[in-house]
């Protein structure tokens, strides 16, 4: 435990800072955790990062992670669903060349590894466009969840939530997690709601926010328990790896999104 909140406190003093500073410097860092969460689905899939497919798997996610100023280079026209489009063709022509080495469902995974953590970034880096205490309330319900789950589930937690899965998750846990979601987002809310957000949309939101974070949870912990591997990596100590702090954000930024699109 100590090691763990040693760490924690440690990457939050370096990611605050850039998360204040927001654009190059922020893309930048945001790239570079791309990068390693993709190598960390990667070696889980027995995939190099280095390998010609590996290689076409990075430089897919960091194209779909890009804001549209930085791609003008980009003849117009191909969008985001044209790239993954292409990457998938691409990938699965290598198979045929690979001699099997590089199978069909290699390729799948590689264009999904693409989508979810390029895409997944893409709008983290929109959220904080919007500004840096939107993002910051994004990752107050994320992480208040985590929080309130692990408080709750411990003291009253009986009932498993996805034992399959994860076996220590329970029912009484979600709920709570969820509960102080909703009560961060309302204390947020009263001293900043540029969106002007009503009570009930605010509930909704961090209720629906909460929700999707815990979804991503069990995804990374299926794909680990699918795996056979107890954490996504070990660049985190006492956490695991980029994937284990990020897999909550990458389901969670996406929805925030749509959930703005529908309210205005």
């Amino acid at each position: 435990m100590k090691e763990r909140v040693i760490t924690g406190l440690v990457a939050a003093a370096v990611f605050i800072p850039f998360l204040w500073l927001g654009g190059l410097p922020l893309q930048l860092l945001m790239t570079a955790i791309g990068l390693i969460a993709v190598q960390e689905l990667l070696k889980m899939k027995k995939l190099s990062i280095f390998s010609v497919e590996g290689i076409i798997t990075a430089l897919a996610t960091v194209l779909l992670m890009l804001p549209e100023s930085y791609l003008q280079f980009i003849p117009d026209g191909i969008d985001a669903m044209l790239l993954i489009y292409l990457e998938a063709l691409v990938l699965f022509i290598f198979t045929v060349f690979s001699r099997n080495d590089f199978t069909f469902d290699d390729a799948a995974a590689s264009v999904l590894i693409s989508l979810y953590v390029g895409r997944g970034f893409y709008y983290f880096m929109q959220t904080r466009d919007i500004g840096f205490w939107m993002v910051l309330l994004v990752l107050f319900i994320i992480w208040g969840t985590d929080i309130g789950a692990y408080m709750i589930g411990r003291k009253i937690g009986k009932n498993k939530l996805a034992p399959a899965i994860s076996p220590n998750k329970t029912i009484e846990g979600s709920v709570g997690g969820s509960i102080a979601a909703v009560l961060i987002a309302i204390v947020f809310f009263h001293y900043y709601n540029p969106l002007e957000l009503s009570l009930g949309l605010q509930i909704m939101l961090a209720a629906l926010l909460s929700v999707c974070g815990q979804m991503g949870d069990l995804v990374e912990s299926a794909f680990k328990r699918y795996f056979g591997v107890k954490d996504a990596g070990k660049i985190l100590p006492g956490h695991g790896g980029m994937l284990d702090r990020f897999d909550s954000t990458l389901f969670v930024m996406p929805v925030f999104h749509i959930f703005l699109h529908f309210i205005f």
